[in-house]
């Protein structure tokens, strides 16, 4: 069984993957983290995120970065957004998360393309979604949490810009499958957000596997 899961950035896409991974016992790919890393190895490698040549180069990057936990911060985010605009970034990422995506027994891929272009066969689809208030609100409390300065209205501009450039790139914009479930978890709390999206998945696949 496959299932994609796409979203926004702070949707909760991420937590929902994870928990849907661990509870029907299939192995999961936060996609996002790979456009992490070559956002990150383009700043490691003093080039420019926004030139294609330079994002492209850094989609060679060491399979040890993805344990680098600089990858979680902000700016790892910012920059994920701008390189994943780039069509050949896309491309050299494709068939790494497509591997994935049909690997015997099933997966379980977050990111923002996963059920229209990585994996459109996908058995279940999910798009989390939430307002940008709701969402700002989270992440300010996370990066509070992490003692990392910042402002409410920060974030929230952030995230705007981040939701434009992910809609608005010609090569795989983030947007909503026609076969796609969403759910909307601005006024849902972890538990609720999680439990709703298994009750999705369940109602979807007939409750074969759990």
């Amino acid at each position: 069984m496959i299932v994609a899961v796409d979203g926004p950035t702070a949707s909760g896409k991420g937590t929902i993957a994870a928990a849907l991974a661990a509870y029907f016992g299939l192995p999961h790919l936060d996609t996002g983290l790979l456009y992490r890393a070559v956002g990150r190895q383009v700043y490691l490698d003093g080039g420019n995120p926004d030139e294609p040549d330079d994002a492209l180069a850094a989609t060679r990057f060491p399979e040890s970065l993805l344990d680098d936990p600089q990858l979680r911060n902000e700016e790892c985010g910012g920059l994920a957004s701008r390189v994943s605009i780039h069509p050949a970034v896309r491309k050299a990422l494709f068939e790494r998360q497509r591997a994935f995506a049909t690997e015997s027994g099933g997966a379980v891929l977050d990111g923002r393309d996963i059920g229209t272009v990585i994996a459109p066969d996908a058995d279940v689809k999910l798009f989390i979604t939430a307002s940008v208030d709701a969402r700002a609100q989270r992440r300010y409390r996370e990066m509070q949490q992490r003692g990392i300065a910042t402002t409410l209205a920060e974030i929230a501009e952030d995230l705007r810009r981040r939701d434009e450039r992910d809609s608005s790139r010609d090569t795989a914009p983030l947007t909503i499958a026609g076969d796609a479930i969403v759910i909307d978890t601005s006024k849902l709390d972890r538990a609720q957000a999680i439990d709703n999206a298994i009750k999705a998945v369940n109602r979807k696949i007939g409750g074969q596997l759990k």
